[in-house]
């Protein structure tokens, strides 16, 4: 396997203090702007992603960018810091956005949050106006933190509340990301038939 190294500015590096002493590490930004430059953007921005809620600038790794005398892979840096998005919240859900980008599906918003009678329901991606709600369905989204019976039947009774409202779910898995044109079909397919089934209400 070839290295690639990449020189450090004294602003790149901090010092972390361990019990056994103290050990040198990158910055976050410094950490994102180089996978950016030797990893895939599917890759990168898994790792982007996870970087901003957790305290990486991205103005910051812009302006790093633009002032470093590194220029290989600059140009997929750029390509990764515009496509980077703090809301997503799981390696599936940076997946699912890059391939809606990719097959040209927009209007989607990330986190989408949607009132209904059995409570809050909050969409991985919601298009409002065609009322279509695409779900990425990772191991981790049912065991992390309640009992997985306790996740599924609150997420169905939610769903089943919007679905009555005539919202139209589009769950995908990991395997489903490796066939784009067939997701982009089954997204078409579901805002016809939710444009096809809701009615909306009249005074």
């Amino acid at each position: 396997m070839k290295t690639h190294l990449f020189a450090l500015d004294d602003s790149e590096i901090g010092t972390l203090q361990l019990a056994d002493g103290r050990e040198i590490y990158v910055s976050l930004e410094r950490t994102v702007l180089d996978c950016a430059r030797l990893l895939r953007l599917n890759e990168a921005a898994v790792i982007g992603d996870h970087a901003l809620p957790n305290g990486a600038d991205l103005p910051g790794m812009r302006q790093m960018l633009e002032q470093s005398s590194i220029k290989r892979g600059s140009r997929r840096a750029l390509t990764l810091l515009d496509a980077l998005d703090a809301r997503s919240e799981s390696a599936g859900e940076t997946r699912t956005r890059l391939l809606r980008r990719e097959v040209g599906i927009d209007g989607f918003e990330p986190q989408y949050e949607l009132r209904t009678p059995a409570g809050l329901f909050r969409a991985d991606f919601a298009d409002p106006s065609r009322r279509v709600i695409i779900e990425f369905d990772g191991q981790g989204k049912y065991s992390d933190f309640v009992p997985t019976d306790e996740v599924l039947l609150a997420e169905r009774v939610r769903e089943n509340a919007l679905t009555e409202e005539g919202w139209i779910f589009v769950r995908l898995q990991w395997p489903h990301l490796a066939s784009p044109a067939d997701v982009k079909r089954r997204v078409l397919a579901a805002t016809t038939r939710a444009r096809i089934q809701y009615r909306p209400r009249t005074a």
